[in-house]
């Protein structure tokens, strides 16, 4: 199965794209969608459904998982965090895929195997878990990695379960 996995964020939304099949894992790609951060909010969402648009017409993934929104102590980021997601649902909608959205505890219990685990930790297990032969640069494009990643082990674990 491959799998698109997106961090989302205004400024740097983190894309990962892997095929896996529930327990071997490889990457395909990952970066990320970068905007000026002077640009107008609008036009950077346009951005940003332009390039997720253009990331699955060329990796033709079978599903794509989000992460959801969590708790954020400044409203006006939460906000736009959460208009960000928007479009990369639609994005996904359009593209006529299945969407998952977890938690970013259900992703570091899939990953690291800890809810709390810290950024350092998912990036190593990340690493592993493709047999990347050093860390990502990129957090965003980590974090991206570890929600296509749990998907696909939830997939997984869901299909044989049924």
């Amino acid at each position: 199965m491959r799998v698109l996995g997106i961090d989302c964020g205004s400024q740097r939304t983190g894309y990962g794209v892997i095929e896996s099949d529930g327990r071997d894992h490889r990457m395909i790609a990952a970066g990320v969608i970068r905007t000026g951060a002077k640009s107008p909010f609008e036009q950077r969402l346009l951005e940003i459904a332009g390039a997720l648009r253009g990331l699955i017409r060329e990796h033709a993934p079978e599903a794509a998982a989000v992460e959801e929104v969590f708790y954020a102590a400044n409203v006006k980021t939460a906000l736009k965090l959460a208009h960000v997601r928007g479009i990369a649902l639609l994005a996904i909608a359009e593209a006529g895929m299945a969407v998952a959205e977890y938690s970013p505890l259900e992703i570091k219990t899939s990953v690291v195997g800890y809810g709390r685990a810290e950024k350092s930790q998912v990036k190593l297990m990340v690493q592993s878990l493709l047999s990347l032969p050093q860390p990502l640069d990129s957090e965003d494009a980590c974090d991206a990695l570890a929600v296509a990643i749990c998907h696909a082990t939830r997939s997984s674990s869901m299909r044989r379960i049924a």
